[in-house]
């Protein structure tokens, strides 16, 4: 494949899993989905995976991943897992904490 093919970086490139526990319809879950969809469509494109869970409809998930807070972003992959609280609104840092890289062109 040429070296511009993007589907050829993103074969090598990991692939991040992502789950963010939000709860119900509040601004604040409204605030991380939005911000979580634009940082991955802007730095991991087409080599991501985003679960939102509710904690009002799903509370046994929320206990059994000890969600004390929403909203909840969880890393689950690449290792190590990794957790932060709050609307992802200092992409940032929350790039720098989950060590998202845009793929180089």
């Amino acid at each position: 494949m040429p070296k511009n093919d993007p589907s050829s970086n993103s074969s090598r490139a990991p692939r991040f899993k992502f789950l963010l526990y939000v709860a119900d319809d509040t601004n604040n879950s409204a605030l991380a989905i939005a911000n979580l969809t634009t940082m991955c469509q802007e730095n991991l494109a087409g080599r991501h995976e985003i679960e939102v869970v509710d904690i009002f409809k799903e509370p046994a998930r929320a206990m059994a991943d000890r969600v004390l807070m929403t909203p909840l972003l969880i890393r689950l992959a690449p290792s190590p897992v990794q957790r932060i609280t709050g609307t992802l609104n200092q992409p940032g840092e929350v790039r720098q904490a989950l060590g998202l890289e845009p793929l180089a062109s």
